[in-house]
């Protein structure tokens, strides 16, 4: 079963990635922008997709989304507890894609 300190290990893996705080809330970031934030009283963490992404991803368990205007941006629950942990780095790695700046990604630093 997935950790807290798994999700966390797995999101500042991603090149130049790195740990910040949003309203209290413990997030990771790659060129200031916040591809998944990690919830410390639940077993959920927040990862930001495209919405075509978002869909293709969603399966009702762990994976879902939020049913408000965050949600509709791509944003999507991760409930990383109920997830194949086979699945977390690659979820994590396109939520950071999402957000990277495109030097990066030019660079090949987007391949696992």
């Amino acid at each position: 079963m997935l950790t807290h300190d798994d999700v966390r290990a797995a999101a500042l893996a991603q090149p130049e990635a790195y740990e910040a705080s949003h309203f209290d809330v413990q997030d990771f970031r790659v060129n200031k922008k916040i591809f998944c934030t990690l919830h410390a009283d639940v077993s959920r963490a927040v990862l930001k997709f495209s919405p075509e992404d978002q869909h293709n991803l969603l399966d009702g368990d762990a994976l879902q989304r939020p049913e408000d205007r965050w949600g509709l941006k791509g944003w999507t629950y991760l409930y990383y507890e109920r997830l194949d942990p086979a699945r977390l780095p690659g979820l994590i790695r396109l939520a950071w894609a999402t957000v990277a700046p495109k030097r990066l990604l030019k660079s090949g630093s987007q391949a696992a």
